[in-house]
């Protein structure tokens, strides 16, 4: 990206919703402007874990404001990304759909420890730099990141379904401030975060750092107190613990430096905070300034071939799981070279991206092979939509496990799909590579050549050369097939060969 680039940031958070702007300054992001609006949408998830239309109004709503601000940007100059709440909501497609069109740029849903892996990198990138071992922790509205981390690198990432948003509504109803509810409170997130006593060990960090809404919230009430000036410590939390019981309400907390948005959501994450003081026996924890959305900017840069992260976590997969490298890269470069024949049914700036996960999924197609060889693709097709891979969003890592699921056999299993003309030929691409590349040698694809029509229906043809059929017979074979496995879906697929 060129000097002085504007990039924006869109972090749709359980409590709030934010946008960061800033510009490319010499490899840095300065800031240019920062919105942020209380949405709460952690609040309106019911027992079944369904969005109510009230909230998902207030989220589209603020993406409308923040739509006007970046209007004119280009989808390279923007990443929007969604947390725990839209992780959990069973809805969550009805708001996205909505949601997509008013802010005019695609919305990640991405994995707990994606999260995680944002919020370092946006700490890390406005910290000194330094040979400190880091703990990062941030305390959102329904989950809970920790990192392990040292200089641009984070070790250890983690994500735990406990917020402040959720641990208010559960134990803090109606705003109600009492020594019992804040031990069941801790208690109960004890029982959940137990497990940081293995993960996170004291001698494994230097430095512990807090980002975000909870922690930034205690230390603007301590430091407006005129409590010593520095980190958080276990002296000052117990101080405002017993400030917030002393009031009794939320409504009658009488605090300076505490926002309106923050005081429904302050006991629930003050005892998240204080059972981490205690678990992890942290004296001190230093405030960052970075946070998920500056994590989202940076990594904004570093989508390139050369530096994706998601290029090293398939290049991961692959060797966890045992897959043939050389019938892998055979199948993936294969499928390219197809899919770069077909017409395409996107835009320029659509293509790329469509063709980097055609050849991730190429490399991955048999992932699932060690489990099972008949059923592979099934099998693979579980890892990627199960797995949390840093880099990947949900939506991507299932778009991955669905050209997986559907390399081979019927169609049907993909019903849905196929009414996306982009998936359509990402999939055709893949079978087609896969059958070429059947015994596992470099196909011949001299003369081989495809076309894309809509008339008399839309479809595929396939044609070839001269005597390629009678060349190579069990290729030809297949593709005949291809084109009877066609027949039950809305796409023609025929084989002309001479």
């Amino acid at each position: 990206m060129k000097n002085g680039q504007l990039l924006a940031a869109v972090d749709l958070g359980s409590n709030s919703f934010r946008l960061e702007i800033g510009h490319l300054d010499h490899g840095q992001i300065r800031r240019v402007e920062y919105l942020k609006e209380t949405v709460r949408q952690g609040n309106g998830l019911d027992s079944e874990r369904n969005l109510s239309l009230v909230a998902m109004q207030r989220g589209w709503d603020c993406l409308a404001r923040f739509a006007e601000r970046i209007s004119g940007f280009e989808p390279s100059q923007v990443r929007a990304v969604a947390t725990q709440t839209l992780r959990e909501a069973r809805n969550r497609d009805v708001f996205l759909e909505k949601a997509q069109t008013i802010l005019g740029f695609p919305i990640e849903i991405i994995p707990g420890r994606e999260e995680a892996r944002l919020i370092y990198s946006g700490v890390a990138h406005l910290l000194p730099q330094s040979d400190e071992r880091r703990l990062v922790i941030d305390i959102g509205g329904r989950s809970t990141e920790m990192i392990l981390g040292q200089g641009f690198k984070p070790t250890t990432l983690e994500s735990y379904r406990v917020g402040s948003v959720a641990w208010s509504m559960k134990y803090f109803p109606d705003g109600l401030f009492t020594p019992m509810a804040f031990d069941m409170a801790e208690v109960a997130a004890k029982a959940i975060l137990d497990e940081v006593l293995t993960v996170y060990r004291r001698k494994d960090w230097d430095v512990a750092y807090g980002a975000s809404g909870t922690i930034g919230a205690v230390m603007d009430v301590l430091e407006a107190a005129g409590r010593p000036a520095g980190p958080i410590t276990r002296e000052g939390l117990y101080w405002l613990k017993e400030k917030l019981i002393k009031s009794g309400r939320s409504d009658q907390l009488k605090l300076d430096g505490i926002k309106e948005d923050r005081r429904p959501v302050i006991g629930g994450g003050l005892a998240i905070l204080m059972s981490l003081f205690e678990l992890l026996d942290i004296d001190e924890l230093h405030a960052a300034q970075g946070a998920l959305r500056q994590g989202a900017l940076y990594d904004l840069l570093e989508r390139d071939e050369s530096t994706d992260i998601r290029e090293s976590m398939v290049e991961w997969l692959s060797k966890r799981f045992g897959i043939d490298a050389q019938q892998a890269q055979r199948v993936s470069h294969t499928a390219a070279l197809l899919f770069k024949k077909i017409p395409p049914t996107a835009t320029a700036d659509d293509l790329s991206p469509m063709q980097r996960k055609l050849i991730w999924a190429g490399r991955l197609h048999e992932v699932g092979a060690h489990i099972s060889h008949a059923d592979h693709h099934k099998h693979g097709a579980y890892i990627l939509d199960n797995a949390d891979l840093p880099g990947f969003s949900v939506p991507e890592l299932h778009r991955l496990s669905q050209l997986v699921l559907g390399h081979r056999g019927k169609l049907r299993k993909l019903e849905g799909n196929l009414l996306d003309p982009g998936f359509v030929h990402q999939l055709f691409a893949l079978r087609l590579a896969v059958i070429l590349c059947h015994a596992r040698r470099d196909p011949d694809l001299k003369g081989f050549d495809l076309s894309h029509h809509d008339q008399p229906a839309q479809g595929f043809t396939i044609n070839t050369r001269k005597g390629w059929a009678a060349l190579w017979p069990q290729s030809a074979h297949l593709l005949r097939e291809e084109c009877i496995a066609w027949q039950k879906t809305p796409w023609a697929v025929t084989f002309n060969s001479l």
